[in-house]
């Protein structure tokens, strides 16, 4: 079945990077079962390159090529869709031509030529909201991937810059994208309790100890869909390690999260028809 972001909740996870190795076919063997046995749709996420890192020697990743062919053996041996991060125009059309989604990140997502080049392949796009960013700017970011020829457009919430070095979750930020962009509205868990600059020689550090609290909130207060990135062994993994939520604590995560979605849509349900 193809991706869409339309069908909620749904749920994006993988490794921050493609790495070598047995980890990617271990995360999407896990969220192949996930999803077979609660019934939620599941899409793989890993990044081919890393553009942002904080430093210049920092791991970014296979490149377009490599990190390509990984990924379609991820989506061949795990029958899961797959989506990565796009950096230009120009990696959008080899990309679409692999993956089931393509993402926008938080950092680029005012590039109007990237977000047009993403809609035209017609495949969803996940936008996700800057840091700097109020809710109802991201409708410009929208309009552009639809003017490109995409109407599966998602928006992710990633936390506000607040001060320096830490970021602050606006729960009213589900309601406000959704009615600023009529989009779903997805929460990025891991990246919102990033501390960047704050880790190791200048690597972004985090607090992954705020991701169950927050993915609790975010399922109330009406997030569509939860993206979450996970590893086998998050304190070696190459890139964004002090976020990554451990693999073999994913499933319990995603129980309480799932639950506590239905209990709220539930009660909002029987709200709105006692009025």
């Amino acid at each position: 079945m193809a991706w869409t972001f339309a069908h909620a909740p749904f749920l994006i996870a993988g490794p921050c990077v493609v790495e070598p190795g047995d980890v990617l076919p271990r995360v999407a063997d896990a969220l192949a079962r996930l999803s077979a046995e609660r019934g939620i749709p599941v899409c793989f996420k890993a990044s081919f390159d890393k553009a942002n890192r904080a430093r210049l020697g920092a791991a970014r990743g296979p490149g377009l090529d490599e990190g390509l062919r990984a990924l379609e053996r991820v989506r061949d041996g795990s029958g899961l869709p797959v989506l990565t991060d796009i950096h230009h125009p120009d990696q959008a059309s080899p990309a679409a031509e692999v993956v089931d989604a393509l993402q926008i990140p938080a950092f680029l997502c005012r590039q109007t030529d990237l977000l047009v080049a993403a809609g035209r392949t017609g495949r969803p796009v996940n936008v996700k909201k800057g840091q700097w960013m109020p809710a109802e700017a991201m409708v410009g970011a929208l309009e552009k991937v639809r003017g490109g020829g995409s109407d599966d457009v998602a928006v992710t919430e990633r936390g506000t810059f607040f001060g320096y070095g830490d970021l602050v979750v606006d729960m009213r930020n589900f309601a406000r994208l959704r009615e600023a962009t009529g989009a779903p509205v997805i929460f990025d868990a891991t990246h919102s309790v990033q501390q960047p600059g704050q880790g190791a020689a200048g690597a972004s550090g985090g607090l992954r100890e705020f991701i169950p609290p927050l993915l609790a909130a975010a399922a109330v207060a009406g997030a569509d869909g939860f993206f979450l990135e996970t590893h086998p062994d998050p304190a070696h993994a190459p890139s964004d390690s002090a976020t990554q939520w451990p693999l073999d604590r994913l499933t319990d995560l995603i129980d309480r999260t799932l639950d506590l979605w239905s209990r709220a849509r539930d009660r909002a349900a029987v709200l709105r028809d006692a009025d």
